[in-house]
């Protein structure tokens, strides 16, 4: 939940990168692992852990949950698409929400995720709340996997200038027993295995102080059945949206037929200059011309080796250049973003010049050369 104000106080041990980064650094090598589809942060502050997760290419679905609005607005413009990622879209989906609430609220919005991280979250929880957060997180929620990072009180002794807690805003602070005690009755009781480590390496011969930090990362043991989930989802949102990003992607028609058409016009140029580069070549020589063989090895390392058959040739008749659909349909990249030829017809029907019988892609050289 807070990811600076711990390292002011290391001065004793400095944590090289600092305590935050490894661990947010955890959760993404989790994240390379499990590949989780649909990932949800709990306390998620500023949105730095959502922003490292964005990249991820596993994610489709990334949530925020916060119960201080602020601090997510201050931020969350970072989780907003680029300018290129209009121009370059992914070739997957992704979608980015963040919440306003408290995790002691169960929200539809909240149901069908992968992984749950609550990093540096629970000890900034009351009584109460801590009470709740079990039923909501594990019980309601019921991720395939979740986890927890809390600071080990045992650690605060190497900490320098911490005299209660770390952080003033914290209710609480465990050592190892009194996390894992918790972790392994909260795992119980949902059907849940719990693993224990940490970041925060103690010093040499300090060993039994364990992590800086330590994490619980608990796994469901059983799948969790529709009707379950069901049962137990409320009538009504809690939470309130305060942000939500929908990524361009290559999924969407409209994104995928816009890269085709681009693709297939650069294509259909690049081999058309080959074209009449060895026109000009050869020259008006009858004999050498009818040996001109564009060979598509040729073009640059972006298209690839092809081998071209003849019926694929590209020709020239009169102030006219066509450029066979097939040849453009062999090239790698355009054969990756349609699949069959029949969806790359599809996509530039009306959108690209094509021969009479839609074989060819086609180019006036007289109009293009007025114009020039």
């Amino acid at each position: 939940m807070d990811t600076n104000f711990q390292e002011e106080f290391t001065q004793i041990i400095k944590f090289e990168p600092p305590l935050y980064k490894q661990r947010y650094q955890f959760v993404k090598d989790l994240v390379e692992k499990y590949k989780p589809k649909k990932v949800a942060d709990l306390g998620c502050a500023d949105c730095s852990l959502l922003w490292m997760l964005k990249f991820c290419s596993c994610i489709e679905v990334l949530a925020g949950l916060d119960i201080c609005a602020s601090v997510m607005k201050e931020k969350m413009h970072t989780l907003s698409p680029l300018p290129v990622d209009y121009l370059q879209p992914s070739e997957r989906s992704l979608t980015v929400t963040l919440h306003h609430g408290s995790v002691a609220h169960k929200d539809p919005c909240m149901l069908g995720f992968d992984l749950v991280t609550c990093i540096e979250l629970i000890e900034h929880l009351e009584e109460s709340e801590l009470k709740k957060f079990p039923e909501v997180v594990f019980g309601f929620m019921a991720p395939s996997i979740v986890v927890i990072s809390t600071p080990n009180s045992e650690f605060n002794p190497l900490l320098s200038r911490v005299m209660l807690y770390r952080h003033p805003d914290h209710k609480f602070e465990w050592n190892q027993a009194q996390f894992q005690s918790w972790a392994l009755d909260t795992a119980r009781c949902y059907d849940y295995s719990v693993e224990f480590t940490g970041v925060g390496h103690p010093p040499t011969g300090m060993e039994k102080v364990g992590f800086c930090t330590q994490i619980g990362v608990f796994v469901r043991k059983y799948p969790q059945t529709g009707e379950s989930v069901q049962s137990e989802k409320p009538t009504e949102a809690v939470y309130k949206t305060v942000f939500k990003a929908v990524y361009p992607s290559l999924k969407d028609e409209k994104y995928l037929q816009n890269a085709v058409i681009s693709e297939v016009i650069f294509t259909a140029q690049i081999i058309k200059h080959r074209l009449m580069s060895k026109r000009e070549e050869y020259g008006d020589d009858p004999e050498r011309r009818s040996k001109l063989q564009p060979s598509m090895d040729c073009f640059s390392d972006y298209l690839g080796k092809l081998v071209v058959e003849k019926n694929m040739e590209p020709f020239v008749s009169g102030n006219e250049v066509y450029i066979p659909l097939a040849t453009i349909f062999s090239v790698p990249k355009v054969n990756r973003l349609c699949g069959t030829f029949e969806k790359l017809c599809k996509l530039i029907a009306g959108k690209v010049t094509l021969s009479s019988d839609g074989s060819a892609v086609m180019f006036n050289i007289e109009h293009e050369n007025e114009e020039n």
